[in-house]
């Protein structure tokens, strides 16, 4: 009786730490950032302001930045990029300049982030900046 209630506490405890994080990718739950600076997802400039993240279908590749104060949205994919767990959420962007580009988002506790494609503009300042030996600045910025 003893080694039968102590496998069910254990695959107890299992589940619940394996719900835990699947918890915070699932569709409908939003990370929110405000980004005090006007930033390019996906070829569209965005302004500074309050913004959410979501999911927009089951699969964690596909996401969306929204902006209720200017009603702007943008949809885009992602690939999987494992890094490191940071202790809190962050938006990761290359800057150049004064332009910046959204290109990763770092859910809390979670070891796997959201790396997004560079857009052609970002690849073009890429070239232009890899011509006169300068790298893109990485800037990170703390979720709500």
């Amino acid at each position: 009786m003893k080694y039968r209630l102590s496998i069910l506490l254990s695959c107890l405890g299992l589940a619940l730490v394996i719900a835990a994080p699947a918890r915070a990718q699932m569709p409908g739950t939003t990370i929110r950032a405000n980004i005090p600076f006007d930033f390019i997802v996906r070829g569209k400039t965005l302004p500074a302001g309050s913004y959410q993240l979501s999911r927009i279908t089951d699969s964690p590749e596909g996401l969306e930045i929204y902006s209720r104060a200017n009603h702007q949205e943008v949809m885009f994919e992602t690939d999987a990029v494992e890094r490191r767990t940071p202790d809190r959420g962050e938006l990761m962007f290359h800057r150049y300049g004064n332009t910046y580009f959204l290109y990763e988002i770092w859910t809390p506790g979670e070891s796997i982030g959201r790396e997004l494609p560079a857009s052609r503009a970002e690849r073009r300042i890429e070239r232009e900046a890899a011509s006169t030996n300068t790298k893109p600045e990485m800037v990170a910025l703390a979720l709500e």
